[in-house]
């Protein structure tokens, strides 16, 4: 009896035992049934023990237990619990991760469960309530007012910055102007002394800010960026720093008559990208500087006196020194062509049927084309030739007769009266110095400057050259 009696007051205690966990966990669930509607998932925390059920208990009551706690929850719908042999399965949905691992966690905390099967699905709903976001707007507006004043400090200290850069910059170009020649190489000297001025206003206003770290970094990174940029931009550094030594180096100025990379005419412009040439068919042409500042330079202006030649062939029968003479005498006798350096004539080739004489002459390339000297000496040298009983043959051909040729010898007095009486009479148009279509053997420089004052160059920038020499 005393046995028995000891049992049941056992079973007595465990029984209160259980009612009392009970009754404290009832005690807390209207606080979270009442909290999470609408609340953050962070207020969910896992079962801080095991959940009691009275001793022997059967899956049926496992399984009321937690639907009826679930359920208060509000957290969880639809919802199914079942319980099979300790076992159980949770069915339903939910709107977070969190709320689906806390039902597993109390479904394993839980007295007589063997393990849980969480087949809970998670779908979060869409809230219209837009409580949270005027929130987030209000603090917004509270972060805008705050950093108001310091934005008005920032750029007051930006707008001094930048002024005093620009008297830097001013002052420079003053200062070193008459050291300085080049236009371009002036323009980045100045504009260099003005960078720290920025800098410094910079990080004058990253230290009011509070963003010391940064400041430090963006000074100190500056040149890191530069590098980078750089290597980015490696084409039009090449030529921004082309232009720059061409500046310095000064080869040509504006007006100049070149040739360069392949492109021959008259210097218009040297921007930071490209040099502009206006070729002798009136077309604009840019070329890149770094390849100017590679090729080879032929400045035609540079001395005014230039030097050209042409090839004339005479006949082997003929006395060279005697067409030498001729051409000499033709050359001295025409305006354009200069006396000190003299002309000459010299022997250049014997050919497969001409002996070459190679004409050589200088003129005043600033008052005169080349190219209509040229006529006008090949035109009257042909004539003077001509007059003089000197052959200009054709190149040789090779004629074959099948049953010969038949030769006279012709006496050299027959022969000397023939050559003279094939000789025409001079025209005046051959002798004359200068023809209609020659233009007066004019320069092209001043027609083609006058072409390229109508020419729009824009979108070439500034000109960074020295104006024309006079």
């Amino acid at each position: 009896m005393a046995r028995l009696f000891l049992q049941n007051i056992r079973a007595v205690v465990r029984y209160l035992a259980s009612l009392s966990a009970l009754a404290l966990l009832l005690a807390s669930q209207p606080v979270q049934a009442q909290t999470s509607p609408g609340t953050v998932d962070s207020t969910v925390s896992d079962p801080p023990r095991e959940v009691a059920v009275a001793p022997d208990v059967r899956d049926s009551e496992i399984a009321d237990r937690l639907r009826r706690i679930l359920v208060a929850s509000e957290w969880f719908t639809p919802l199914a619990v079942t319980v099979r042999e300790g076992i159980v399965f949770l069915d339903g949905q939910t709107e977070s991760d969190e709320r689906k691992e806390w039902a597993r966690q109390l479904a394993l905390r839980t007295e007589g469960v063997v393990a849980v099967v969480n087949r809970i699905e998670v779908k979060p709903q869409i809230s219209w309530d837009l409580t949270p976001t005027w929130r987030e707007i209000e603090r917004l507006s509270d972060r805008v007012q705050w950093l108001a004043p310091l934005t008005v400090v920032s750029l007051v200290i930006l707008l001094l910055a930048w002024i005093v850069s620009r008297g830097v910059t001013a002052l420079a170009r003053k200062l070193l102007h008459r050291r300085i020649a080049s236009p371009l190489l002036l323009q980045l000297v100045a504009r260099s002394l003005s960078i720290p001025v920025i800098l410094i206003g910079l990080y004058i206003v990253l230290q009011v800010a509070g963003l010391t770290r940064l400041a430090i970094t963006v000074l100190g990174g500056t040149g890191l960026v530069g590098i980078v940029l750089g290597l980015a931009f490696r084409e039009i550094a090449a030529n921004s720093l082309a232009s720059i030594l061409l500046s310095i180096r000064n080869p040509f100025r504006a007006g100049d008559w070149i040739r360069v990379g392949g492109h021959q005419g008259i210097v218009q412009n040297l921007n930071m990208r490209t040099t502009v040439l206006l070729t002798l068919d009136g077309n604009h042409v840019q070329i890149p500087n770094a390849l100017v500042y590679s090729s080879v330079i032929e400045n035609f202006s540079t001395n005014p006196n230039r030097r050209s030649d042409f090839v004339v062939g005479i006949g082997y029968d003929d006395s060279a020194q005697k067409a030498q003479d001729v051409i000499i005498q033709t050359l001295r006798k025409h305006p354009a062509v200069l006396d000190d350096p003299e002309p000459g004539a010299l022997v250049d080739e014997l050919g497969p049927s001409t002996v070459n004489i190679r004409v050589q002459f200088w003129f005043d390339g600033r008052e005169y084309s080349v190219f209509k000297v040229r006529s006008a000496l090949m035109r009257q040298i042909k004539r003077a030739l001509q007059d003089a009983g000197i052959s200009m043959p054709d190149t040789a051909r090779e004629i074959i007769f099948p049953d010969g040729v038949p030769v006279r010898q012709m006496p050299t007095a027959e022969r000397q009266a023939d050559g003279v009486r094939q000789g025409s009479a001079p025209s005046r148009g051959e002798l004359a110095m200068v023809t209609p279509g020659e233009g007066e053997l004019l320069s092209e420089k001043e027609e083609l400057e006058r072409q390229a004052e109508g020419a729009d160059l824009s979108d070439t920038g500034e000109n960074l050259l020295a104006p024309e020499k006079r």
